[in-house]
C-alpha cells in the first residue's frame, strides 16, 4: 500500500469519526433538551412532591412507640439534614422514654459528637445513645447494625432518615432480616404564611416585571425541580440497589 493510499484512507477514517460524533452530539443534546423540557413542565405539577412524598411513606411509617429509634446519618453537622434528623429522633425518644438511641453513621467524631450534643439539646440523654461508626452508605449502615447488633433484628425499630433515603432504607435493612423496621422520614414543615408582597412599595422598578403576587414563580416552581433532581437521583440508587441484590 502507498503511502500516499495510506493517507488518504486515514483522512476518510478521521472524517467518518467526526461525522458519527457529530450525529452522536445531536443526538445527545435533543435527548438532554427532551428531558429538561419535561423536568420543567413537571416543576409547574404537583408530580415531584407526590414522588418524594411516596419515596418517604411507601415503606410503612412509624405508629407505635418503638424499641429503637435508628438513625442513619451521612451529612456534615450542623447541617439542616443532620438537625432534622436529630429533631426527629428527640421526638420519638420524648414520645417513647424507654427507647434506646443508635446513631449509624460514617466514622467522624466530630459529626458524632456534635448530633450527641444536639440531641442531648434537645432532651436525649447520652447514656440512651449508642454509635455505630462504619457506614458509609445506606448497605453498609445495615449491615453494621446486622453484624454488630443482631439483638436488633426482631426489635420494633423506627429509622429515622430523609424522606427520600427512607425507602430504600427499609428494604435494606428488611432484605438483611430485620423484621419490625418502620420509618420516620424527616419531612419539612410547611410555612403557613403569605409570602405575596407590594413589588413598588419596597422600591421595586416599574420597569422590571412583578413577581410580587406569584408564589408559584418565585418559590414553588424551584422548590418541585430542586424535588425532581432528589428524585431522580434515588431512583436511580434504587435501581442500582435492587441490581446488587441488596434491596
Amino acid at each position: 500500500m502507498s503511502k500516499q493510499h495510506s493517507s488518504r484512507r486515514g483522512k476518510e477514517i478521521v472524517l467518518d469519526l467526526l461525522s458519527r460524533g457529530r450525529v452522536f452530539c445531536k443526538r445527545a443534546c435533543t435527548v438532554l433538551g427532551g428531558v429538561a423540557a419535561i423536568m420543567l413542565l413537571l416543576a409547574f405539577t404537583r408530580i415531584p412532591f407526590d414522588a418524594h412524598r411516596w419515596l418517604g411513606t411507601a415503606g410503612g411509617l412509624c405508629y407505635q412507640n418503638p424499641e429503637v429509634i435508628l438513625v442513619l446519618s451521612g451529612s456534615g453537622m450542623p447541617s439542616g439534614p443532620e438537625l432534622m434528623r436529630c429533631d426527629e429522633a428527640a421526638r420519638w425518644a420524648r414520645r417513647a422514654p424507654r427507647s434506646q438511641v443508635l446513631l449509624v453513621l460514617p466514622k467522624d467524631t466530630v459529626l458524632a459528637a456534635a448530633m450527641v450534643h444536639e440531641l442531648g439539646i434537645k432532651g436525649v440523654s447520652s447514656d440512651r445513645i449508642t454509635l455505630l461508626m462504619h457506614g458509609r452508605n445506606t448497605r453498609e449502615q445495615a449491615m453494621d447494625v446486622a453484624t454488630n447488633r443482631s439483638e436488633l433484628l426482631h426489635r420494633h425499630t423506627a429509622i429515622v432518615t430523609a424522606p427520600e433515603n427512607m425507602y430504600r432504607s427499609l428494604r435494606t435493612f428488611r432484605k438483611l432480616g430485620f423484621t419490625q423496621v418502620s420509618g420516620a422520614p424527616t419531612f419539612d414543615h410547611a410555612l403557613f404564611d403569605d409570602l405575596r408582597y407590594a413589588h413598588r412599595s419596597i422600591g421595586g422598578k416599574p420597569y422590571i416585571p412583578d413577581v410580587s403576587s406569584s408564589t408559584d414563580l418565585r418559590y414553588n416552581f424551584w422548590n418541585q425541580l430542586k424535588l425532581e433532581i432528589t428524585c431522580l437521583r434515588e431512583y436511580v440508587a434504587l435501581a442500582y440497589y435492587k441490581l446488587n441484590g441488596w434491596i
